[in-house]
């Protein structure tokens, strides 16, 4: 500093002790300029006193030398103290070299700087808020100084210009808040207790309404919930909680649309207080904000479905994600069926686009654990950006739902809870909106077809839930099912016409036409034979799933759908089976199944009876699979009582390879007499008399058993069978009734290879031709052609109707 330079009005001894290296005679010089100021606000001299802190300011606050930098702090202060209360119209001037001395590389004068400017916010006060802004960006780095002394002056005046805040109503919230947004993504552990206690003072200040602006500082706030301090954690935990408090309290006026997004993506974090917390909130807004959630619904689920296979270890985040889950679910409704331009008019937040992409929060957004559903939907689907608060209709956006769901059950490696969970979310929204979702059926399908070779039960039985609603919903019928994957596989829907009686408003629909075999079974819309066709598919391309799972999956569907119209489809389509190893595989499989299953009691009961038009047409159509397979077709014949017909078809065996495997299924068969559901079976063995093919069909299959514990049961059974004689009753056997003419065309038979004769009662169809004297008088019969493919009822050569 030059010493001839003149400093008027200061002294040239006030100039030399400011640039005395000795704190005490700067001191001195302090109290000379404050002593000097006094009097220039007595005389109301303003330029004099501004000359003076200009010189302060600019030839020693900011001076090049130490010495000179440290005097011009304390004159500056002393400026301050002697001003009073009117220093608040030189505050800018004051503050602003002291500020900048914040920066300085010696420690120590970066400790002066803070004790000069704490010194000018107490004589200021109030008017130092104008200036919050820069004292709070100032404050916030020598909260971070590493220097102790430094930190601890930093503290003094942090708790002194916090108490100015607290009690003034004068503090620009909107101003402030930029610089809050700009600092909260501060790496620095000091620099975040220090924000985060200034977050504390300004929600506890009634006058302050923070909320409004939380959407601002949300994200920084869970990054700091992620420090490695524990003491910070802490912190930032008790100020979300008196932020969720606050929400809980006021949520008409809380923005849940615009912090939606914010929530998604620490949802989605692998640490494990952001993510509880963040779903947590998830959660509370879910159930406050009510619908207005629902166009973040894909967004949502992705960070949901995840944590729902979560262990034990982080059981916490999983009940509160199903909580999520749950509640999101309850939101869909059948108003969301409806198109757009129909729906009320609702008051909502915000309405995202769903082409906008991924929400970029400002600064640092730590993001989602990267994996394969995520990436797949950086954007346009886990998270809308809003736009401005309106009146408009809640949409649901069905496409990034389902697109999130089809993601998810793609995915082998998501836990079997998610699995589940995806499901339920794909039955509830064809149950609510199954108008929507028939558009995204055919993307859906062949996931849905793949799920079913899962490892878990529970998993399957969603799956099939999920399948059997697309095939019986009315909602997904058609005028043209279109083909139904290539002509191999087309099926005559003829075999399934319905007489045009009961519920006439659902079978005379285009949908609904030559899709159901029965007036009193529920519609099968055009996804039925398209689902039928694709299962045996699988099957047939997957043997161990038809092995392992294929008789529960046909079980469950017979409790989900009709069995009748399952049986009676998959009989059709087998006809059209070119594997005929599989087509006989399947026939065993369906006829354990039929002849097993308690959910096919009723169905057995039909067969056995046969007393219906619709039972009638259900043998027939069974009767052409079942060829595939001969051993079932006994069987099939034992169950509906054509005991001359199976008799005869034994007799036939002889012609046949009697292989290991065919043993094994006449093994089965007697196995199946000796159980509950050939009681009346074993019981039409007392009748002798009537039942005389029964019982030779029953020697015919002791014949073809080696010795064995199955011929050994078999033996023992017919041991059993009465002498006739014993059981002769008084009352003579009746003339038989006139004779009936029945024609079943088309059959195919695979296994049998020789014409037979099947018996009928004859009150089982109705004639076909009015019966004459020149109607011979023998009994009703079957006539299978292997050459011409046809079965029919009647003497040979005589004509059908």
């Amino acid at each position: 500093m030059n010493p001839e330079k003149d400093f008027a009005p200061l002294t040239p001894n006030i100039v030399r002790a400011l640039n005395d290296k000795l704190y005490e005679k700067r001191k001195v010089a302090a109290l000379e300029i404050e002593k000097l100021v006094r009097e220039f606000v007595a005389q109301n001299n303003t330029v004099q006193i501004k000359h003076v802190i200009q010189t302060l300011s600019q030839e020693f606050a900011l001076s090049q030398h130490p010495h000179s930098r440290k005097g011009g702090l304390i004159g500056l202060a002393a400026c301050s103290i002697a001003l009073g209360k009117d220093s608040g119209l030189y505050l800018k001037e004051l503050i602003e070299p002291v500020l900048t001395c914040f920066n300085d590389a010696d420690s120590r004068l970066r400790y002066y700087a803070c004790e000069a400017l704490y010194n000018i916010v107490k004589v200021a006060r109030g008017a130092v808020l104008p200036h919050f802004n820069v004292l709070f960006d100032g404050l916030s780095k020598l909260a971070a100084d590493p220097d102790p002394n430094v930190k601890s002056g930093s503290e003094l005046l942090d708790r002194l210009l916090k108490d100015i805040v607290t009690e003034s109503n004068r503090f620009d919230l909107v101003g402030f808040i930029p610089l809050l947004r700009e600092r909260i993504y501060s790496n620095n552990q000091y620099a975040r207790q220090f924000l985060i206690s200034w977050i504390l003072v300004l929600e506890s200040v009634p006058d302050i309404n923070l909320l409004d602006y939380l959407p601002e500082i949300l994200d920084g706030l869970f990054q700091i919930l992620g420090d490695n301090g524990k003491e910070i954690r802490k912190m930032c935990e008790v100020v979300l909680g008196e932020f969720l408090k606050e929400i809980k309290k006021n949520p008409s006026s809380v923005k849940f649309a615009e912090m939606a997004n914010i929530l998604v993506i620490h949802c989605q974090t692998t640490d494990d207080l952001i993510q509880l917390t963040a779903m947590c909130w998830m959660r509370e807004f879910i159930q406050l904000a009510g619908r207005v959630m629902l166009p973040y619904s894909s967004g949502i689920l992705t960070a949901v479905l995840p944590c729902l296979a979560y262990d034990d270890r982080k059981k916490s985040i999983k009940e509160v994600a199903n909580v999520c889950n749950q509640s999101l679910m309850k939101l869909v409704t059948p108003e969301d069926d409806e198109p757009d331009e129909l729906k009320p008019v609702v008051l909502r937040q915000a309405e995202p686009n769903p082409d906008d992409s991924l929400v970029k929060q400002e600064g640092t957004v730590s993001g989602g654990p990267s994996g394969s559903c995520d990436s797949s939907f950086s954007s346009g689907i886990s998270v809308f950006t809003p736009a401005s608060t309106e009146r408009a209709p809640v949409t649901l956006h069905l496409d990034g739902i389902v697109q999130v769901l089809n993601c998810h059950l793609s995915d082998t490696a998501i836990g079997m809870m998610t699995r589940i969970a995806v499901l339920k979310w794909l039955y509830h929204l064809y149950i609510k909106t199954p108008r929507k979702m028939f558009r995204h059926t055919d993307s859906l399908f062949p996931i849905l077809l793949q799920t079913l070779s899962d490892e878990s039960d529970e998993v399957i039985l969603k799956d099939l839930e999920v399948l059997a609603e697309i095939a019986s919903s009315p909602a997904g019928q058609t005028d043209d099912p279109g083909p139904l994957d290539g002509p191999d596989l087309q099926v005559r829907h003829s075999e399934l016409q319905v007489p045009p009686t009961g519920r006439a408003g659902l079978m005379n629909t285009p949908g609904t036409k030559g899709l159901e075999c029965s007036p009193s079974t529920p519609t099968m819309n055009s996804y039925f034979y398209k689902f039928m066709i694709n299962l045996l598919k699988r099957f047939s391309s997957e043997r161990k799933l038809l092995e392992v799972r294929g008789a529960f999956i046909i079980r469950q569907l017979c409790l989900l759908l009709n069995a009748e119209n399952i049986f009676h489809s998959m009989a059709d389509i087998l006809l059209q089976e070119e594997d005929l190893k599989f087509a006989s595989t399947m026939v065993h499989t369906l006829n354990t199944i039929l002849l097993t299953s308690t959910e096919l009691f009723q169905l057995r009961n039909q067969l056995k009876d046969l007393r219906t038009l619709e039972s009638q047409n259900l043998f027939c159509c069974l009767y052409r699979s079942w060829c595939h397979n001969p051993v079932t077709t006994v069987s099939l014949c034992f169950l509906t009582q054509n005991y001359r017909h199976a008799y005869d078809l034994i007799q036939k065996f002889g012609d046949l390879e009697v292989t290991v495997d065919f043993l094994t299924e006449v093994d089965k068969l007697v196995q199946l007499i000796e159980c509950p559901i050939f009681t009346y079976l074993r019981l039409q063995l007392l009748d002798v008399k009537n039942n005389p093919y029964l019982i030779k069909a029953l020697y015919g299959l002791l014949m073809l058993l080696p010795q064995s514990s199955a011929f050994q049961l078999l033996s023992h059974r017919l041991q059993c069978v009465p002498n006739p004689e014993l059981l002769q009753t008084e009352s003579p056997w009746k003339q038989a009734e006139p004779l009936r003419r029945f024609t079943l065309n088309g059959v195919r038979p695979a296994c049998i290879r020789c014409p037979v004769y099947l018996e009928f009662p004859p009150r089982l169809f109705e004639p076909l031709s009015r019966p004459d004297a020149s109607f011979p008088r023998r009994p009703q019969a079957f006539a299978l052609e292997a050459d011409s493919g046809s079965l029919e009822m009647g003497l040979p050569g005589t004509q059908g109707p």
